[in-house]
């Protein structure tokens, strides 16, 4: 099974005010293991790079600049994202920016359902907890400490180890193949020690020790029997 995390960084919060994606990338995961193949990508947004963007993902409009536009790199992007689910923390919000980008470029947009939303995952699996991905990694023990900025890439190789935790965790000593099962059925039971049963009778003086305790008793229902 195929899947591409993916995660984008932009000049600001919502396309309708003009913001644009000015960095885009992806990880391949096959079932649910990073084969080493990546998609990265800065881009030039054809415009200004607002100061508070900027303080959250490092990326200025100086670095931008000679950068290709998501017109001239869509048509890779696409061939590598093929039809495979897309891995994203809080979807909405990159898959709007995706959708917009896609628009100008005069190509098909994304359906919403093909993402899968680690974000809402979170929320779902732990309700009321912190869901962010530098929480989620505190959770999981995954260590973040290279994120000093939101760096695409960066934040899809810690998205794809809070994926996997987020599914269960990979158990591959949890075994139940045929194998496993066929060991297990040749191993045959356990031995065991003898052990003779304990006797159960009640000794004389135990039944003396109980007829006078019943014989203390008003109208007991043992002497009407």
């Amino acid at each position: 099974m195929r899947e591409i995390v993916l995660d984008t960084e932009t000049t600001g919060l919502n396309p309708r005010d003009g913001h644009r994606i000015l960095e885009i990338a992806c990880l391949e995961l096959v079932h649910q293991v990073p084969t080493g193949k990546t998609f990265y990508t800065l881009i030039d947004p054809q415009r200004d790079v607002p100061e508070e963007a900027a303080r959250i993902h490092g990326i200025t409009a100086d670095k931008l600049a000679g950068q290709p536009r998501f017109k001239d790199m869509v048509d890779a992007f696409l061939e590598f994202i093929g039809d495979s689910p897309l891995i994203i923390h809080n979807a909405p919000f990159d898959m709007r920016f995706l959708n917009a980008e896609l628009f100008r470029a005069r190509r098909p947009e994304l359906p919403f359902d093909r993402a899968v939303d680690t974000l809402m995952l979170a929320q779902r699996k732990f309700p009321g907890a912190p869901a962010s991905l530098d929480a989620l990694c505190r959770r999981f023990s995954v260590d973040n400490s290279g994120r000093v900025f939101h760096g695409a890439l960066l934040d899809c190789e810690l998205l794809a180890e809070v994926y996997v935790h987020l599914l269960g965790g990979r158990q591959a000593a949890l075994s139940f193949s045929m194998d496993a099962r066929s060991g297990l059925a040749a191993a045959g039971p356990a031995e065991r020690p003898f052990r003779p049963a304990r006797p159960h009778a009640a000794t004389p003086e135990e039944l003396a020790a109980h007829a006078a305790f019943v014989g203390k008793i008003k109208d007991a229902l043992w002497n009407a029997a």
